[in-house]
């Protein structure tokens, strides 16, 4: 049985990244700082030349990271907090004295702080050797999570491995005496399954209208390569939403909603995300290879028009809306060139309105919802809540437009050559019209999803006024 008294002189070291939170500050930093200036790449390069050490101080000194709302396993926290009554707890970690030193005033009741300072990266073999300088060999215990953490443990008391693989768990328990395992968080595949928003693949399903627009759905060939047009966006929208949770990772921990995103909330890695999304976007681009190159060209506008919104363009008011539109009408126009088919003007006009129309009611909603939490502007948006009778008004009228558009296709010779009975089109003029009224309805009720096209296919009533829409297609034919 150990002795109390000589407990108390044993402090306990704990590590910060991937330990006391579920996260790599330095990684964080960077990528606050690329999203802020993707020049910054280059300078990460001359920083590192000068060791990492200098590197990580570099990047802390120009990076905003809020200690408050970072991923913090709450599981060591109870365990730090336990321990400052009775015992010394140290924060001993490689990241740059700046962050750490915030997170230490955050959470209150650290003795002391151990962090790299610009010249030497307290990692490893070079943290090992400071505690055993600063407290003895075997007088100290330390919580880590890494391989690296190795090092540290073989000089430690007692070992607490939070985090690890079962791996290090393992090797921890070879070269110390573990005392306490957290485990890691388990459903690693559903947290996967929602940072890929598998859900949002719903909207590639636009890539099939000019497949039923020109009535070839019993095409195999053409079916085929809009099921390939469909996986392609699939992947490219997942390795882009990806990017755009890595780059937003301090403002969706601020979101009510967003801070429960798998990488906010810390229950993927930002290491795997990087990994991730470059190899989602390379498996999109080779699909689309296959498909043919004027599909392939139009993807990579997709890609480059999604990115360029979730670093600039979604920050300015109404050419986001505009911007988004437009990417949901470039699904309609990607799926014309999959299956080499002319874009009908009537369909791209009608696309353009309808998406405008959900692109402001997207803005509406989230306007709304900041209504509600007591705040006068979104921030990084462009808006205020007094722009929401004005957004009300462009939204509503957006959306009456493309019934117009739709109206006068139905007068068109144009729809003479595809339907028997274009006369009955006309049915689709007053349903369209009250779907658009009710969805801005819904939404002036507050009960609209964040997402339109979400609610569009989820929501009952929206899912029967779409059986009535094929009904009427299906008669006219």
């Amino acid at each position: 049985m150990s002795n109390p008294a000589k407990e108390q002189d044993i402090p306990l070291c704990i590590d910060l990244d991937g330990t006391l939170v579920r996260t790599d500050l330095l990684v964080e930093s960077a990528l606050s700082l690329l999203h802020r200036n993707p020049f910054y790449l280059f300078a990460f390069v001359a920083w590192l030349v000068k060791g990492k050490a200098c590197l990580k101080q570099k990047v802390a000194e120009r990076a905003h990271l809020d200690a408050e709302t970072l991923p913090y396993d709450d599981r060591v926290v109870e365990l730090v907090h336990a321990n400052q009554a009775r015992r010394k707890v140290i924060l001993c970690t490689a990241s740059d004295r700046k962050l750490a030193d915030a997170v230490a005033v955050h959470l209150g009741g650290f003795a002391e702080v151990l962090a790299s300072d610009g010249q030497r990266n307290l990692s490893g073999a070079r943290k090992a050797q400071l505690l055993v300088e600063r407290y003895g060999a075997k007088a100290f215990d330390y919580a880590g999570n890494d391989r690296v953490d190795l090092h540290v443990w073989r000089q430690a008391r007692k070992a607490y491995v939070a985090n690890a693989s079962n791996a290090v768990i393992r090797d921890a328990a070879k070269v110390s005496t573990v005392e306490v395992v957290l485990p890691r968080e388990g459903g690693r595949l559903r947290a996967w399954i929602k940072a890929l928003r598998l859900h949002q693949w719903l909207k590639n399903l636009l890539v099939f209208l000019p497949l039923l627009a020109s009535h070839r759905v019993f095409d195999v060939a053409a079916l085929s390569r809009s099921m390939q047009a469909f996986l392609a966006f699939g992947l490219c929208a997942s390795g882009v939403y990806l990017l755009n949770d890595l780059l937003d990772l301090d403002a969706d921990r601020r979101h009510p909603r967003k801070r429960r995103r798998p990488f906010a909330r810390g229950s993927l890695s930002v290491a795997q995300g990087l990994l991730a999304f470059p190899l989602l976007t390379l498996a999109a681009g080779v699909l689309a290879f296959f498909v043919n190159y004027k599909f392939l060209l139009i993807l990579l506008l997709y890609y480059l028009l999604t990115n360029a919104y979730s670093f600039r363009l979604k920050r300015i008011a109404m050419l986001d809306v505009m911007v988004l539109a437009g990417l949901y009408s470039i699904r309609v126009v990607a799926g014309a060139a999959a299956i080499n088919v002319p874009l009908s003007f009537w369909l791209l006009a009608f696309s353009v309105f309808i998406f405008l129309s959900l692109a402001i009611l997207k803005r509406y909603t989230e306007l709304r919802s900041i209504l509600r939490s007591g705040k006068q502007s979104a921030s990084g948006r462009g808006y205020a809540v007094d722009d929401l009778p004005l957004l009300q008004s462009l939204g509503v009228a957006s959306g009456y437009l493309s019934v117009l558009v739709l109206a006068l296709y139905v007068n068109s010779t144009a729809s003479e050559v595809l339907y028997r009975r274009p006369q009955v089109l006309w049915l689709l003029c007053p349903a369209l019209l009250y779907w658009v009224g009710r969805a801005w309805l819904v939404a002036h009720r507050d009960r609209m999803h964040d997402d339109p096209i979400i609610f569009a296919v989820t929501d009952r009533v929206s899912q029967a006024m779409l059986a009535i829409f094929v009904l009427i297609i299906f008669l006219a034919v």
